[in-house]
C-alpha cells in the first residue's frame, strides 16, 4: 500500500516525459530538494537555490527549471552517482607524482574539499605527465594555480560539470550564457 501511495500521489512522483529520448534520460536524472524531508518551494531562500561549490560535478549549473521551483529541482552532472548513504559523487583520476593514472576514485563534497584536483584540461605529456609549471586546481572549494608535484586528482572530462542535456550544447564554453541556460 505504501509504495502504491507514493507512485500514485507522492510529490516525488511524476508522469516520465517521453516526448524523445533525451527528455526521458533528463527526467531520469532529476533530483529533487522538495518532498517529504525536504524543503518546500515558500520557505527555500536564495542561498538554497544558488550554485554552490559542492554542486560540481554532482548537479549541472545549468539546467533547473525556471519559476517557483529554480534551484530546488536539478539534474545529475553527467557522470554524477548517489552512493549507498544516498551522497552525490563524481568521478576523478588519480595523479601520482605528477602522473596521471587511469584509476578512477568516486568522491563525494566533503572528501573532495580536501584533495588538489586539476581540470581535465590540464596539459599533459604522451605518458601522462603535468607538463605546466603551474596547474589551474580546486582546493578547498577555491580555484587557484599550483605546482603540478602537489596535484592529487584530476577531473575525467571537461563536460563533468553539466548534465547529460547540457553537454550536447555544441561550443557550450564559447556560448553566451543566456543562452545556454536555454537548452540544447
Amino acid at each position: 500500500a505504501a509504495i502504491k501511495e507514493f507512485f500514485g500521489s507522492s510529490q516525488l512522483s511524476q508522469f516520465m516525459d517521453q516526448n524523445n529520448p533525451l527528455s526521458e534520460v533528463t527526467h531520469k536524472r532529476r533530483v529533487s530538494a522538495l518532498g517529504p524531508g525536504g524543503l518546500t518551494r515558500e520557505r527555500a531562500g536564495f542561498e538554497v537555490r544558488d550554485v554552490h561549490p559542492t554542486h560540481y560535478g554532482r548537479v549541472c549549473p545549468i539546467e533547473t527549471p525556471e519559476g517557483p521551483n529554480i534551484g530546488l529541482i536539478n539534474s545529475l552532472a553527467t557522470f554524477a552517482r548517489t552512493n549507498d548513504y544516498g551522497f552525490l559523487e563524481t568521478p576523478y583520476r588519480r595523479v601520482v607524482d605528477s602522473k596521471v593514472t587511469d584509476e578512477l576514485d568516486y568522491l563525494s563534497a566533503i572528501e573532495e574539499n580536501t584533495f588538489v584536483i586539476a581540470q581535465a584540461s590540464a596539459t599533459m605529456d604522451d605518458e601522462g605527465r603535468l607538463v605546466d609549471d603551474m596547474v589551474t586546481v580546486r582546493h578547498l572549494n577555491e580555484t587557484t594555480v599550483m605546482a603540478p608535484e602537489k596535484v592529487q586528482y584530476m577531473d575525467v572530462s571537461p563536460r563533468q560539470v553539466v548534465s547529460v542535456a547540457a553537454s550536447l550544447i555544441p561550443f557550450l564554453e564559447h556560448d553566451d550564457a543566456n543562452r545556454a541556460l536555454m537548452g540544447p
